[in-house]
């Protein structure tokens, strides 16, 4: 499941909405998701989380923080979340008080490039030559992780 919309509409709602008017927003879309996930096999599902992709600042981005306990409500086997944006790089530090690579084992741990590919077949947004470093960054990034992972 990709789903940008439950971080992204935090910036639409707030500060309208309260940040706990938005949890019970988002909290009642993972409610129907789990709903809709009932009886596929776990091993074979991941829920995808990222903050929208657009040619702007996130200053108004929901920190992870607030919505962690929500994200790791979806009942799938996986996670995917977005750890490269300038806006949440740091915030890797919120997953050592909830799971990690030291809490979930290093080989349950997956790399992925961002957002900022395109959203379509027909959408294509950023140039190849971005594209091919950003998939250079994660190639050297995984190098680093295994360095670090499997000493």
């Amino acid at each position: 499941m990709d789903d940008a919309f439950i971080p992204y509409q935090y910036e639409k709602m707030v500060p309208t909405m309260m940040l706990a008017d938005y949890r019970n927003w988002a909290s009642l879309r993972i409610d129907a998701l789990n709903h809709a996930l009932r009886g596929l096999p776990k091993d074979r599902t991941r829920y995808h989380i990222c903050w929208g992709s657009w040619n702007g600042p996130h200053m108004f981005d929901v920190p992870i923080k607030d919505i962690v306990d929500l994200v790791l409500r979806v009942d799938v086997g996986a996670y995917s979340f977005e750890a490269a944006n300038p806006r949440h790089e740091h915030e890797w530090k919120v997953w050592k008080d909830v799971r990690y690579a030291d809490i979930v084992g290093r080989d349950s741990v997956m790399a992925g490039t961002d957002c900022g590919f395109s959203q379509s077949p027909l959408a294509g947004r950023v140039h190849r030559s971005i594209m091919w470093a950003k998939l250079k960054c994660l190639a050297e990034g995984a190098a680093i992780a295994s360095k670090l992972l499997w000493h």
